[in-house]
């Protein structure tokens, strides 16, 4: 299909930030966005990028009233040389459409969904900031915009992707973080909708997180919803844990997001010869082993914060900390490996960059 282009007017354009170290995350967003749209008699037509405006909708979109909704969240690089790379944006497409299956709605093309992204990134380029620890974070999203009162899947739908500069998705930064495990209140449930990277996943953890967040924590850590035994995620990251010599993470049983940084770093402890287990773990083998100081390491995995070291977990009111409360070596070894790979600073021998200007 052919994008057709509709650029902002010179004097209309945004102020771009000038401090780089005061971006925060998903605040500030380009001038442009990317959209296109769905009906099940037409598939995919009219795509278009165009200025960054609020979206109309028909108050009666199926999409408000049965949470027909689901987004992705990517990033672009500007490395050393002047560059613009990509980081697994491809899998990231892909896993948008597992979330649009689950959900029954309507599969973009990934080709032409891609093409959009990257000519938006180029026409706003000068967005993608330059500094260390800096990127332009991307969210293509789809939502149901059929006027229609009745519970089923919708006929029309809208595609966008909007981007913006950010930096750190924590205050703290690569300082590690507090987490609570919340034992009451669940996220998501097998058989249910975890697995797909939709709102209502995330409204369902906005209660239990605001509480903790109350208490001073940074983030919640789930349990499975059936016996609120095993770890699952934290609210934003997939989670890992070394204990002894194996580094243990939650296996993808359908109420926990497949995540991109969750699989990579997966790949490269193989590669490094170290033993990683997509197992079931419980909270308290987690908690007998922060006891016994078995625990070496917790660490959170995501495409906003990348590797999130965790210095505290708090589990019926009992504290623990962990690795002395500071920045554990396998997660720094982690955290440098993917950052020098993603910024082009070392050779990526996985092909999960791409330069697209």
């Amino acid at each position: 299909m052919d994008i057709k282009i509709t650029q902002v007017e010179p004097g209309k354009l945004k102020t771009k930030p000038v401090d780089e170290s005061n971006l925060g995350f998903g605040d500030i967003f380009t001038d442009h966005m990317f959209t296109m749209n769905y009906e099940t008699s037409k598939g995919w037509f009219d795509p278009h990028i165009g200025p960054y405006s609020p979206v109309s909708v028909d108050p009666a979109a199926m999409g408000i009233h049965y949470g027909q909704e689901i987004f992705e969240g990517l990033k672009a690089y500007r490395a050393k040389d002047g560059g613009i790379y990509l980081f697994r944006a491809r899998d990231n497409f892909e896993r948008f459409n597992r979330s649009a299956r689950r959900i029954c709605m309507a599969e973009v093309d990934i080709d032409v969904a891609m093409e959009g992204m990257k000519r938006l990134i180029l026409l706003d380029r000068d967005w993608v900031p330059r500094s260390p620890g800096t990127s332009l974070y991307i969210r293509p999203t789809m939502f149901a915009t059929e006027p229609h009162l009745g519970v089923r899947p919708a006929d029309e739908y809208l595609f966008f992707i909007i981007i913006g500069p950010v930096g750190a998705y924590y205050k703290e930064g690569l300082n590690p973080v507090k987490i609570y495990v919340e034992d009451f209140y669940v996220r998501a449930a097998q058989g249910g909708t975890g697995e797909a990277k939709t709102g209502g996943n995330y409204a369902a953890s906005l209660f239990a997180a605001e509480k903790a967040k109350k208490m001073g924590f940074t983030q919640v850590l789930w349990l499975d919803a059936k016996e609120r035994k095993y770890v699952e995620e934290v609210g934003t990251m997939n989670m890992f844990f070394v204990i002894d010599s194996e580094i243990v993470t939650a296996p993808l049983s359908g109420s926990i997001l497949s995540g991109i940084t969750r699989d990579s770093v997966i790949r490269i402890v193989k590669d490094w010869g170290l033993k990683v287990s997509e197992r079931n773990i419980s909270i308290e083998e987690v908690i007998k082993s922060a006891k016994d100081g078995t625990l070496r390491e917790a660490f959170g995995t995501g495409t906003a914060a990348v590797i999130s070291p965790v210095g505290q977990i708090t589990f019926k009111g009992q504290d623990y900390n962990i690795s002395g409360g500071k920045m554990g070596e396998l997660s720094q070894r982690l955290y440098n490996e993917i950052i020098a790979i993603q910024y082009q600073e070392k050779p990526d021998p996985y092909g999960w960059t791409e330069r697209i200007g």
